[in-house]
C-alpha cells in the first residue's frame, strides 16, 4: 500500500471552461510528486513537489494564480508539517515569491520558528538566496478580471471565491512510513491587505502524525480555522474512526456550526486515503501502486496507469 500521494486543487464550483485544465493540472501534480516516492524520496520531497508543480500551474489559486487582495495585489500563505518530530513551517502574507511551499519548508529545516509573515518573511527568502519575482509574473488576467468585477459595493467575495479554483495541498505516506503534508494558497478574493487565512495556521491548513496520519484542506479560511479543520479530522482518527468517516464527520460539523463549505485529502499511516469534500465540485488526484485516481466531482473516481500520459 506505500508509498501513497493525494493531491488537491481547490474545493468549490469550477467553470466549464477550466475543469478540464485543473483536472489535467492535478494528475500532473501526482505524478511528479509520486516519482519522488518511487526514486526513494521522502514523503516531504513528494508533498513539496506537488505542490510547487500546482503554484506553477495558473489555473489554481496558490503561486501563479494567486487571486488578489484588495488593492490588487498578491499575498500568498503556504505550510509543511513533517509527522516524523512534528517539524513545521509556514509563511503568510509573502509577496513576491513563485513558490511559497519551497520557502515553508525553508522556515521549517532553517529556522527555529514555525511561521514568518510578510517583510519578515521575505527578508528571510532573501538570505536563502530564493529568488525575488516580479509580482506581475504571478498575476493572471483571470485573477485581475475577477478582482475587478469584486470591487463593486454589492459584490460577495466569499460566494465567489466558489467560483474559483482554491488553496491547493498534498499528503503522503512514503516507503519508510513517514507522513508529510504541504498547502499553499493566494487567500481570498478581495481579502483585506495583511489577511491571513487557515493555510499557515498548523492545525488548521494542514497537519501530519505519523502515529495518525495527515490533513491538507480547502474552503472558507476563517471557517477551516473556526474548527480548526485539519487537527480535528486527525483526533476523529485518533478516536478510531477511518479516514473517510473522520473527514465526513469534521466536514459536516463545519457545515453545521458556521456555515463553511470546503474539502479534504487524508492518509492514514497504513497508506489508507480518502477524498471528501462538502463543496460542488473539488478537483483531486491520487497514486498508489502504480495506479493514478482523479476525479472533480461527489462520487466520481476514475483510475489508469500512473504512466499514462493521458
Amino acid at each position: 500500500m506505500l508509498p501513497v500521494l493525494v493531491v488537491h486543487g481547490g474545493a468549490g464550483h469550477i467553470p466549464e471552461e477550466r475543469a478540464q485544465m485543473s483536472c489535467a493540472g492535478v494528475r500532473a501534480a501526482v505524478r511528479g510528486g509520486y516519482s519522488k516516492l518511487q526514486g526513494q524520496g521522502s514523503a516531504m520531497d513528494a508533498v513539496v513537489e506537488a505542490v510547487t508543480l500546482l503554484e506553477n500551474d495558473p489555473h489554481y489559486n496558490a503561486g501563479r494564480g494567486s487571486v488578489l487582495n484588495a488593492k490588487g495585489e498578491v499575498e500568498m500563505d503556504a505550510i509543511v508539517m513533517d509527522g516524523r518530530y512534528l517539524a513545521s513551517g509556514a509563511v503568510s502574507a509573502v509577496r513576491k515569491v513563485a513558490n511559497p511551499v519551497q520557502l515553508a519548508r525553508l522556515v521549517m529545516d532553517k529556522t527555529s520558528h514555525l511561521c514568518l509573515t510578510g517583510e519578515g518573511a521575505s527578508q528571510f527568502a532573501r538570505a536563502m538566496g530564493v529568488p525575488e519575482v516580479p509580482e506581475e509574473s504571478l498575476i493572471t488576467e483571470y485573477a485581475r478580471m475577477r478582482w475587478k468585477k469584486n470591487l463593486a459595493a454589492d459584490a460577495n467575495p466569499v460566494e465567489c471565491q466558489m467560483g474559483k479554483m482554491g488553496t491547493v495541498g498534498a499528503v503522503a505516506v512514503d516507503a519508510e512510513g513517514n507522513i508529510a503534508c504541504a498547502t499553499s494558497t493566494g487567500g481570498m478574493l478581495n481579502k483585506m491587505e495583511g489577511r491571513v487565512g487557515d493555510t499557515a495556521c498548523i492545525g488548521c491548513g494542514g497537519y501530519a502524525d505519523n502515529k495518525v496520519g495527515a490533513v491538507s484542506p480547502t474552503g472558507h479560511g476563517e471557517a477551516i480555522m473556526k474548527v480548526t479543520l485539519a487537527r480535528l479530522i486527525l483526533f476523529h482518527m485518533e478516536q478510531g474512526r477511518s479516514a473517510e468517516a473522520a473527514a465526513d464527520e469534521a466536514l459536516a460539523y463545519m457545515k453545521e456550526r458556521v456555515g463553511g463549505l470546503g474539502g479534504v485529502v487524508v492518509v492514514d499511516p497504513q497508506g489508507g486515503w480518502s477524498v471528501r469534500f462538502s463543496s460542488l465540485q473539488m478537483a483531486w488526484a491520487a497514486a498508489q501502486q502504480q495506479t493514478l485516481h482523479y476525479g472533480l466531482y461527489t462520487g466520481e473516481h476514475f483510475t489508469q496507469n500512473i504512466d499514462n500520459p493521458y
